[in-house]
Protein backbone atom coordinates (compact mmCIF):
# COMPACT_ATOMS: atom_id res chain seq x y z
CA UNK A 1 0.00 0.00 0.00
CA UNK A 2 1.41 3.39 -0.98
CA UNK A 3 -0.27 6.49 0.33
CA UNK A 4 0.74 9.34 -1.95
CA UNK A 5 -0.12 12.11 0.46
CA UNK A 6 -1.70 12.88 3.80
CA UNK A 7 -5.48 12.62 3.81
CA UNK A 8 -8.10 13.34 6.42
CA UNK A 9 -10.15 10.19 6.80
CA UNK A 10 -13.33 9.36 8.64
CA UNK A 11 -13.42 6.19 10.68
CA UNK A 12 -16.40 3.87 10.95
CA UNK A 13 -17.41 1.68 13.91
CA UNK A 14 -16.51 -1.39 11.84
CA UNK A 15 -12.96 -0.09 11.49
CA UNK A 16 -12.62 0.18 15.26
CA UNK A 17 -13.55 -3.49 15.58
CA UNK A 18 -10.61 -4.36 13.34
CA UNK A 19 -8.04 -2.27 15.17
CA UNK A 20 -4.48 -3.72 15.29
CA UNK A 21 -3.11 -4.66 18.69
CA UNK A 22 0.53 -4.08 17.76
CA UNK A 23 1.93 -1.51 15.34
CA UNK A 24 5.59 -1.52 14.27
CA UNK A 25 7.04 1.58 12.60
CA UNK A 26 10.16 2.46 10.61
CA UNK A 27 10.39 6.22 11.12
CA UNK A 28 12.05 7.30 7.88
CA UNK A 29 12.54 10.70 6.25
CA UNK A 30 13.87 13.01 8.98
CA UNK A 31 16.90 14.05 6.96
CA UNK A 32 14.96 14.61 3.75
CA UNK A 33 12.32 16.58 5.65
CA UNK A 34 15.07 18.91 6.89
CA UNK A 35 16.80 19.17 3.51
CA UNK A 36 13.56 20.22 1.79
CA UNK A 37 13.40 23.14 4.23
CA UNK A 38 17.06 24.12 3.98
CA UNK A 39 17.69 22.94 7.54
CA UNK A 40 20.46 20.78 8.99
CA UNK A 41 19.69 17.08 9.47
CA UNK A 42 19.62 17.58 13.24
CA UNK A 43 16.50 19.69 12.82
CA UNK A 44 14.76 16.77 11.14
CA UNK A 45 15.76 14.37 13.90
CA UNK A 46 14.53 16.76 16.58
CA UNK A 47 11.24 17.19 14.75
CA UNK A 48 11.11 13.42 14.47
CA UNK A 49 11.19 13.16 18.28
CA UNK A 50 8.10 15.37 18.41
CA UNK A 51 6.41 13.00 15.94
CA UNK A 52 7.28 10.08 18.23
CA UNK A 53 5.58 11.78 21.16
CA UNK A 54 2.55 12.46 18.99
CA UNK A 55 2.44 8.85 17.80
CA UNK A 56 2.53 7.55 21.36
CA UNK A 57 -0.37 9.81 22.27
CA UNK A 58 -2.33 8.88 19.15
CA UNK A 59 -1.94 5.15 19.85
CA UNK A 60 -3.08 5.70 23.42
CA UNK A 61 -6.17 7.58 22.22
CA UNK A 62 -7.00 4.76 19.80
CA UNK A 63 -6.53 2.02 22.41
CA UNK A 64 -3.67 0.34 20.58
CA UNK A 65 -1.75 -1.48 23.33
CA UNK A 66 1.60 -2.16 21.62
CA UNK A 67 3.85 0.18 19.62
CA UNK A 68 7.35 -0.69 18.43
CA UNK A 69 9.55 2.01 16.88
CA UNK A 70 12.76 1.46 14.89
CA UNK A 71 14.93 4.32 16.15
CA UNK A 72 18.49 3.22 15.33
CA UNK A 73 19.41 0.22 13.21
CA UNK A 74 22.62 -1.78 13.42
CA UNK A 75 23.46 -0.30 9.99
CA UNK A 76 23.11 3.30 11.21
CA UNK A 77 26.62 3.18 12.65
CA UNK A 78 27.76 3.68 9.04
CA UNK A 79 26.40 7.23 9.06
CA UNK A 80 28.74 10.20 9.69
CA UNK A 81 30.10 10.05 13.25
CA UNK A 82 28.71 13.49 14.08
CA UNK A 83 25.20 12.36 13.18
CA UNK A 84 25.56 9.12 15.16
CA UNK A 85 26.71 11.08 18.21
CA UNK A 86 23.79 13.46 17.81
CA UNK A 87 21.28 10.60 17.60
CA UNK A 88 22.68 9.06 20.78
CA UNK A 89 22.49 12.37 22.62
CA UNK A 90 18.97 12.94 21.33
CA UNK A 91 17.88 9.54 22.64
CA UNK A 92 19.41 10.27 26.04
CA UNK A 93 17.83 13.72 26.33
CA UNK A 94 14.44 12.38 25.23
CA UNK A 95 14.53 9.76 27.98
CA UNK A 96 15.65 12.41 30.44
CA UNK A 97 12.83 14.79 29.52
CA UNK A 98 9.93 12.43 28.80
CA UNK A 99 10.32 9.48 31.17
CA UNK A 100 8.32 10.82 34.11
CA UNK A 101 5.53 11.96 31.80
CA UNK A 102 5.37 8.49 30.26
CA UNK A 103 5.26 6.94 33.71
CA UNK A 104 2.46 9.27 34.79
CA UNK A 105 0.44 8.05 31.79
CA UNK A 106 1.10 4.39 32.72
CA UNK A 107 3.24 3.76 29.62
CA UNK A 108 5.69 0.89 29.79
CA UNK A 109 8.98 1.52 27.99
CA UNK A 110 11.27 -1.22 26.72
CA UNK A 111 14.40 -1.01 24.59
CA UNK A 112 15.58 -3.90 22.40
CA UNK A 113 18.85 -4.31 20.53
CA UNK A 114 22.55 -4.81 21.21
CA UNK A 115 23.10 -2.04 23.73
CA UNK A 116 26.72 -2.83 24.56
CA UNK A 117 28.08 -0.37 22.00
CA UNK A 118 26.33 2.62 23.54
CA UNK A 119 27.78 4.87 26.28
CA UNK A 120 27.40 3.53 29.82
CA UNK A 121 25.30 6.50 30.87
CA UNK A 122 22.78 5.76 28.12
CA UNK A 123 22.69 2.09 29.09
CA UNK A 124 21.99 3.09 32.69
CA UNK A 125 19.29 5.57 31.63
CA UNK A 126 17.59 2.81 29.63
CA UNK A 127 17.79 0.34 32.52
CA UNK A 128 16.35 2.93 34.92
CA UNK A 129 13.52 3.74 32.50
CA UNK A 130 12.60 0.09 32.05
CA UNK A 131 12.67 -0.52 35.80
CA UNK A 132 10.50 2.52 36.55
CA UNK A 133 7.82 1.65 34.01
CA UNK A 134 7.87 -2.17 34.12
CA UNK A 135 4.46 -2.49 35.79
CA UNK A 136 2.64 0.04 33.60
CA UNK A 137 -0.12 -1.33 31.39
CA UNK A 138 -1.79 1.53 29.47
CA UNK A 139 0.54 1.30 26.47
CA UNK A 140 3.63 -0.81 25.77
CA UNK A 141 6.23 1.20 23.83
CA UNK A 142 9.28 -0.66 22.54
CA UNK A 143 12.23 1.23 21.06
CA UNK A 144 14.62 -0.71 18.81
CA UNK A 145 18.16 0.71 18.86
CA UNK A 146 21.28 -0.92 17.41
CA UNK A 147 18.77 -3.55 16.38
CA UNK A 148 18.61 -5.72 13.31
CA UNK A 149 16.38 -8.66 12.48
CA UNK A 150 19.38 -10.80 11.53
CA UNK A 151 21.08 -9.91 14.81
CA UNK A 152 17.92 -10.87 16.69
CA UNK A 153 17.68 -14.30 15.07
CA UNK A 154 21.43 -14.85 15.46
CA UNK A 155 21.43 -14.10 19.18
CA UNK A 156 18.37 -16.33 19.63
CA UNK A 157 20.14 -19.22 17.87
CA UNK A 158 23.31 -18.68 19.91
CA UNK A 159 21.30 -18.74 23.13
CA UNK A 160 19.54 -21.94 22.12
CA UNK A 161 22.85 -23.54 21.07
CA UNK A 162 24.27 -22.88 24.54
CA UNK A 163 21.24 -24.55 26.10
CA UNK A 164 21.74 -27.56 23.84
CA UNK A 165 25.40 -27.71 24.87
CA UNK A 166 24.40 -27.66 28.54
CA UNK A 167 21.88 -30.39 27.92
CA UNK A 168 18.91 -28.32 29.09
CA UNK A 169 17.38 -28.47 25.59
CA UNK A 170 17.43 -31.37 23.15
CA UNK A 171 18.36 -30.50 19.57
CA UNK A 172 15.21 -32.11 18.18
CA UNK A 173 13.13 -29.93 20.52
CA UNK A 174 14.19 -26.75 18.71
CA UNK A 175 11.11 -25.43 16.92
CA UNK A 176 9.56 -22.11 15.92
CA UNK A 177 8.06 -21.56 19.36
CA UNK A 178 11.41 -22.04 21.07
CA UNK A 179 13.09 -19.60 18.69
CA UNK A 180 10.35 -17.03 19.28
CA UNK A 181 10.88 -17.38 23.03
CA UNK A 182 14.51 -16.35 22.58
CA UNK A 183 13.92 -13.32 20.38
CA UNK A 184 14.23 -9.81 21.81
CA UNK A 185 10.45 -9.46 21.40
CA UNK A 186 9.58 -12.70 23.19
CA UNK A 187 7.09 -11.01 25.52
CA UNK A 188 5.31 -9.09 22.73
CA UNK A 189 2.61 -10.21 20.33
CA UNK A 190 3.64 -10.23 16.68
CA UNK A 191 2.91 -6.92 14.90
CA UNK A 192 -0.43 -6.75 13.10
CA UNK A 193 0.47 -3.61 11.15
CA UNK A 194 3.82 -2.36 9.89
CA UNK A 195 4.18 1.27 8.83
CA UNK A 196 7.11 2.78 6.98
CA UNK A 197 7.23 6.49 6.25
CA UNK A 198 9.41 8.34 3.76
CA UNK A 199 8.52 6.54 0.53
CA UNK A 200 10.80 3.51 0.71
CA UNK A 201 9.13 0.11 0.28
CA UNK A 202 11.27 -2.35 2.22
CA UNK A 203 11.53 -3.60 5.79
CA UNK A 204 15.27 -2.92 6.10
CA UNK A 205 16.25 -5.74 8.50
CA UNK A 206 13.53 -4.83 10.99
CA UNK A 207 11.71 -7.63 12.88
CA UNK A 208 12.39 -10.13 10.09
CA UNK A 209 10.92 -13.10 11.95
CA UNK A 210 8.08 -11.20 13.57
CA UNK A 211 6.70 -9.61 10.38
CA UNK A 212 5.89 -12.93 8.70
CA UNK A 213 2.11 -12.27 8.64
CA UNK A 214 2.05 -8.53 9.25
CA UNK A 215 0.12 -6.17 6.99
CA UNK A 216 2.53 -3.71 5.36
CA UNK A 217 1.66 -0.03 4.86
CA UNK A 218 4.03 2.36 3.07
CA UNK A 219 3.57 6.11 2.82
CA UNK A 220 5.48 8.93 1.10
CA UNK A 221 4.91 11.16 4.14
CA UNK A 222 8.16 11.93 5.96
CA UNK A 223 8.21 10.92 9.59
CA UNK A 224 8.17 14.46 11.06
CA UNK A 225 4.87 15.07 9.22
CA UNK A 226 3.24 11.77 10.22
CA UNK A 227 0.25 12.68 12.38
CA UNK A 228 -3.08 11.33 13.57
CA UNK A 229 -4.69 11.61 10.13
CA UNK A 230 -1.83 9.57 8.65
CA UNK A 231 -2.23 6.95 11.36
CA UNK A 232 -5.97 6.77 10.69
CA UNK A 233 -5.25 6.23 7.02
CA UNK A 234 -3.02 3.27 7.92
CA UNK A 235 -5.67 1.94 10.31
CA UNK A 236 -8.33 2.14 7.61
CA UNK A 237 -6.04 0.23 5.27
CA UNK A 238 -5.57 -2.43 7.94
CA UNK A 239 -9.31 -2.63 8.61
CA UNK A 240 -9.89 -3.38 4.94
CA UNK A 241 -7.46 -6.28 4.83
CA UNK A 242 -8.57 -9.91 5.04
CA UNK A 243 -6.06 -11.68 7.26
CA UNK A 244 -6.08 -15.36 6.24
CA UNK A 245 -2.89 -16.76 7.83
CA UNK A 246 -2.70 -19.49 5.18
CA UNK A 247 -6.43 -20.24 5.10
CA UNK A 248 -8.79 -19.60 2.20
CA UNK A 249 -11.05 -16.57 2.10
CA UNK A 250 -14.05 -18.91 2.52
CA UNK A 251 -12.58 -20.36 5.71
CA UNK A 252 -12.02 -16.93 7.19
CA UNK A 253 -15.41 -15.50 6.28
CA UNK A 254 -17.39 -18.70 6.79
CA UNK A 255 -18.99 -18.18 3.36
CA UNK A 256 -18.92 -21.21 1.05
Amino acid sequence: MLAQSKQTVSRSPRDEDKRPQHIAVIMDGNGRWARQRGLPRVAGHRRGVEAVKKMVGDCGERNIPYLTLFAFSSENWNRPSTEVKLLIELLYSTLENELLKMHEHAIRLRVIGDLGRFPKRLQKKIADAEALTKDNTALNVTIAINYGGRWDMTQACQSIAKEVERGTVQADAVDAELIENHLATSDLPEPDLFIRTGGEKRISNFLLWQLAYTELFFTDVYWPDFDGDCLDQALDYFAGRERRFGQTSEQVTGVA
